[in-house]
């Protein structure tokens, strides 16, 4: 993870947008796309950074999370790309297990898209 992406977080705990185990579960979450050869920076997983502590953030609060009516487009889109799906899955387990917040199954979609687009700028 490059410094501005890590100010990034820092900036989203500091201001208390936020829980501090949100920013804590995202930064363990990049971490392991990064040892896995991921190039996590600001540019290319800043968006994914965001949307994922505000969503868990907005469960964890018990604010409502909206599907979305594109959720079929997004799914069908995601059919290339099997193995971003499968680790949006996962991400949604453990964010489940280790925060008590359910991903929907939307969330857990534009989840995959963000993973999908990642790993199409992985070095081969």
């Amino acid at each position: 993870m490059d410094d501005q992406l890590a100010l990034r977080i820092q900036l989203f705990r500091d201001g208390g947008r936020v829980r501090p185990e949100v920013a804590d579960f995202v930064t363990a979450e990049l971490s392991a796309l990064a040892d896995e050869g991921a190039p996590v920076t600001e540019e290319t997983a800043g968006m994914l950074t965001s949307h994922l502590m505000m969503a868990l953030t907005r469960l964890l609060d018990g604010e409502p999370v909206e599907e979305f009516q594109t959720d079929a487009q997004v799914a069908a889109e995601l059919a290339d790309h099997p193995a971003a799906v499968s680790r949006a899955r996962r991400v949604a387990t453990r964010a489940e297990t280790e925060l008590g917040a359910s991903l929907p199954g939307s969330e857990i979609n534009f989840l995959a898209m963000h993973l999908a687009v990642l790993a199409q700028r992985v070095s081969p």
